[in-house]
């Protein structure tokens, strides 16, 4: 449950941030009106989200056996490979999230193009809508009461949590919140790619080379039916007993994608203060 109720706060703060810098933005240039633009591109966004869901569920229990278990390391790798993305991107983009968005709302105002609004606002609900998905869609897998009262306590603190914030996210750091999430978010991923090693084990497809590295099943808490347990699995792709390639893949993910978002930290930060220098010469 921790697992969900993370994950769905994560991306639904996010999403809630854009459609929150996005009213911000129009309620300051006093064209309030154009909220039902807002509500429009948001409510559909919501309405395609849940259709992927379904999408999914249906697909899956079309499965059974090994194929069941090639279906969880595909969904899992396929929600790697796209957060593995979002990482990248936000590392790229995070300083100007907030400018772009201003700047595409300039222009469809100023072209009459009034759609433009509700289709930023659909684009950037329905990508956190399909990334939300994917990562419940794995976790759902082995506990979906769990993940379904995550994802409800996390929609229900998002909300809460916007109201609350409105009034000030003109004066939010955007770029920081996604910066110190991705780490957050590269431990996610890290754990997603254990599970799909774990599940092409289970399948015959990728061989364990050793099967137990370690055996922590001999702690109670460590164990997957304890919450401790099952929260790390959940959260991280903790396994008390992981295969060597497990451990490999997990290792290696971390090591190779931390390096690269740290270095793509540092050359946006240089590349920032390099704009702030010259402009201040």
């Amino acid at each position: 449950m921790l697992a969900s109720f993370l994950i769905t706060f994560r991306e639904a703060l996010e999403a809630a941030l854009i459609i929150g810098i996005i009213a911000a933005y129009l309620a300051k240039m006093g064209r309030k009106d154009l909220y039902r633009y807002l509500y429009m591109g948001t409510i559909g966004a919501v309405v395609a989200s849940t259709g992927v869901a379904l999408l999914f569920k249906l697909i899956y229990g079309e499965f059974e056996s090994t194929a069941e278990q090639l279906f969880e390391a595909s969904a899992a790798f396929i929600a790697a490979v796209v957060l593995t993305y979002m990482i990248f991107w936000m590392a790229s983009n995070s300083k100007k999230i907030k400018g772009e968005l201003q700047e595409k709302i300039d222009v469809s105002i100023s072209e009459g193009q009034m759609l433009g609004i509700a289709a930023l606002s659909f684009i950037s609900v329905f990508r956190e809508g399909v990334e939300t998905v994917l990562f419940l869609g794995t976790l759902a897998i082995t506990s979906p009461l769990d993940t379904l009262l995550g994802f409800i306590l996390g929609v229900v603190a998002v909300v809460f949590l916007s109201f609350v914030m409105f009034k000030g996210i003109h004066r939010m750091d955007v770029g920081r919140f996604f910066k110190y999430t991705s780490i957050l978010l590269v431990l996610f991923s890290a754990g997603l790619i254990a599970t799909g090693i774990h599940a092409l084990n289970e399948a015959g497809v990728v061989p364990p080379v050793v099967e137990h590295v370690w055996d922590l099943n001999k702690y109670p808490s460590l164990q997957e039916g304890n919450p401790i347990g099952g929260g790390l699995k959940s959260l991280f792709g903790f396994d008390a007993s992981p295969s060597l390639t497990e451990v490999l893949a997990y290792i290696g993910y971390w090591l190779v994608t931390g390096f690269f978002v740290y270095r793509t930290y540092r050359v946006t930060a240089a590349s920032k203060a390099g704009e702030v220098k010259t402009y201040g010469s």
